[in-house]
């Protein structure tokens, strides 16, 4: 005799941002799968990895956010991060074997010094431990059977790279980058240049665009709090749309954006930031939020839309 099925819980539809702060140990895709448990929600996605040896902001995508979650992944991001002087790893960081010690010599104005060379653009060769593709086969594959292959060098910017404590071989520093930027080759990179190479030993993500480990909250506080109180940690939708200047239509430009059409610039009232944008984020009258749209040729062009029990009937 079979045991009888359990019953299916129903998911949520649930729409907003979830400011994670992502324990080590853990990966980004193990910490949505429990947020999402946690909030019963239908749809849920991730605004770029983390790696399981990192901790720190992790901003998760319910429902409608979902659409916007790629804006997040090409925005700056701020990390604090520990790198150890002395040693190279495989990995360039802590999970890896040790293979090359070097003697320390340098001084904290000597690291001071190097880490100024590596601020503004720079080219970073992407490390063999990495799910860049080559081939269709992630590296860390070819990495893992003991092949290296040949990468290009990306360029990235280092727009911030700042020391925040010196205990030699130990240097804690806070680095705020572009895109596609890797803190443990930039890690590396240090060391190289400072003769005693290095590997990355904690790194800490504090920032993602403009969004910050302030209201962050940890998968344990959501598992201690009760079903009803989670969703005060959810951020709106448009949380992930801060830096893009807002819009507002009246009801008809409202109906007609939301029916994807072109709207002239000329019929609108813009605000100087906004007019001089070349995306921004578009509210009807009442503050709902209806999505996002390009600027350009004259006319505002919807982009990306939110749908909601609101905009579905409108």
């Amino acid at each position: 005799m079979t045991a009888p099925q359990r019953p299916r819980v129903p998911r949520r539809v649930l729409d907003g941002v979830l400011l994670l702060d992502k324990p080590i140990g853990l990966s980004s895709n193990d910490a949505l799968i429990r947020a999402k448990r946690l909030y019963l929600a239908k749809k849920a996605g991730h605004t770029g990895t983390l790696d399981p040896l990192a901790s720190g902001l992790l901003p998760l995508c319910f429902g409608e956010a979902t659409k916007f979650s790629q804006d997040l992944l090409e925005a700056d991001k701020t990390y604090e991060a520990t790198m150890r002087l002395g040693i190279r790893t495989a990995t360039g960081d802590a999970e890896g074997e040790a293979i090359e010690t070097r003697e320390v010599t340098c001084d904290e104005p000597a690291v001071v010094a190097a880490m100024a060379r590596f601020r503004g653009d720079i080219v970073q060769v992407p490390p063999m431990y990495s799910a860049l593709k080559r081939d269709g086969k992630p590296l860390y594959e070819y990495a893992r059977a003991g092949q290296v292959v040949e990468r290009a060098g990306r360029p990235v910017t280092i727009h911030v790279l700042e020391m925040l404590a010196c205990a030699l071989p130990d240097v804690t520093f806070r680095v705020t980058c572009s895109k596609g930027t890797y803190v443990r080759t930039l890690a590396e990179d240090i060391g190289e240049a400072l003769g005693c190479g290095a590997h990355l030993v904690a790194l800490r993500r504090t920032g993602v665009g403009a969004l910050t480990l302030e209201n962050a909250v940890t998968l344990d506080a959501l598992s201690d709090a009760a079903e009803g109180e989670r969703d005060r940690w959810l951020q709106p939708v448009d949380a992930l749309l801060s830096t893009f200047p807002p819009v507002a239509l009246d009801a008809e430009a409202t109906r007609r954006f939301l029916h994807g059409q072109r709207l002239r610039l000329a019929d609108l009232i813009l605000s100087d930031e906004a007019a001089n944008a070349e995306r921004v984020r578009v509210y009807a009258a009442d503050g709902r939020l209806l999505g996002v749209a390009k600027l350009g040729e004259g006319v505002l062009a919807p982009e990306r839309l939110v749908v909601t029990a609101e905009t579905a009937g409108t």
